[in-house]
């Protein structure tokens, strides 16, 4: 009887890990809507929320929103910029020379790149 009784008392002495999502991570919410984990912020953000957070944290300058590019001599590597499209919005970044989607980048979730105005930046 020992042995069961310290096994059990063991088992309430090692913590409960809780699910760890990645930076990025996309799930959706009870009503549909897409929410992308936000480990900085240890919290699902809606994803513009995420794009916001990122844009104003990593660093480097962010263009803010237009449908309109920044001068290409003024943007430095990394800079952000939310592209504004008649079908929706994406995050920019600049990297090696060009701009880019924020995800081919940061490597979030693959649904990032079918989010909004994501899938037709480059039409």
């Amino acid at each position: 009887m020992k042995i069961p009784v310290l096994l059990f008392l063991y088992l309430l002495m090692i913590p409960v890990q809780a699910e760890e999502y990645a930076h990025g991570f996309v799930s959706k919410s009870s009503d549909e809507k897409l929410l992308a984990w936000n480990v900085n912020k240890n919290d699902w953000n809606s994803i513009e929320l995420f794009w916001t957070n990122f844009a104003k944290s990593n660093g480097a300058k962010y263009w803010g929103q237009s449908n309109k590019y920044p001068n290409y001599s003024d943007v430095d590597e990394f800079d952000t910029f939310l592209v504004e499209l008649t079908q929706g919005t994406c995050l920019m970044q600049f990297f090696h020379s060009r701009w880019r989607r924020a995800n081919d980048v940061q490597r979030w979730h693959d649904e990032f790149n079918a989010y909004s105005g994501c899938p037709y930046v480059f039409d």
